[in-house]
């Protein structure tokens, strides 16, 4: 029984040596070949492969996108990213979209055709570099979501406009206090999110995942 492969890169040359691996593989033949995801989206769910290999850098959506708007289509499909990404964001992205597989690019052609057989047994083959950082990024601590919670609603405010951008006069504007007053607020929180300046107070709220509360208001001039 033959497996149905599709590619999904715009590098043409690239396309053409994984159809060649691919076709002179026993078991496997490429029936497609897309350069951007608009082509995929067309084709691929009447095509309906049983693999989609995709690369995430395309000239339109992403690969991660085609994935997750395929991946509904095509539930059946099995999708494997090969692609030059290796961090984190990408491939946590990518898996939630409906990927099974995540290999980099270069992939020397024994390594795919062996990750092809793996998917068809259901396995979710990965380099030893990407199933490592899979790992890692279960056996970190749990972010601690609760520091911001020792500020006090006025504290909130304040740290959410400074997230936005506001300078001290603005926010006392706004929030219709003096600007000593901000600056007193300002020094509370750097003491309690244990942070110096601005910059550190906004990469900490980003890293908590917290949100800003207060609709956004247009600068003063």
């Amino acid at each position: 029984m033959t497996v149905d492969i599709a590619i999904v890169e715009d590098d043409a040359s690239i396309r053409e040596l994984l159809a060649e691996w691919i076709n002179h593989a026993p078991g496997f033949r490429c029936v497609s070949q897309h350069g951007t995801t608009a082509s995929a989206l067309a084709r691929l769910p009447a095509e309906k492969p049983a693999i989609v290999l995709v690369d995430i850098h395309l000239p339109d959506l992403s690969g991660i996108e085609c994935v997750r708007r395929l991946k509904p289509l095509i539930p059946e499909t099995q999708f494997m990213m090969l692609t030059v990404y290796e961090d984190s964001d990408h491939i946590f992205k990518a898996l939630e979209a409906g990927a099974v597989g995540y290999l980099l690019k270069p992939t020397p052609c024994a390594k795919l055709i062996a990750a092809l057989q793996q998917i068809c047994q259901g396995g979710a083959p990965m380099t030893g570099y990407i199933a490592r950082k899979v790992v890692q990024s279960f056996q970190e601590p749990p972010k601690d979501t609760t520091i911001t919670e020792t500020l006090s609603r006025r504290e909130r405010d304040v740290l959410d406009l400074l997230t936005r951008g506001y300078f001290y006069k603005e926010i006392a504007d706004m929030l219709d206090v003096k600007q000593s007053t901000v600056n007193t607020f300002v020094m509370r929180i750097y003491e309690k999110l244990h942070v110096h300046s601005r910059s550190q107070a906004v990469a900490m709220l980003k890293r908590l995942g917290d949100t800003a509360t207060l609709p956004k208001a247009p600068r003063s001039k």
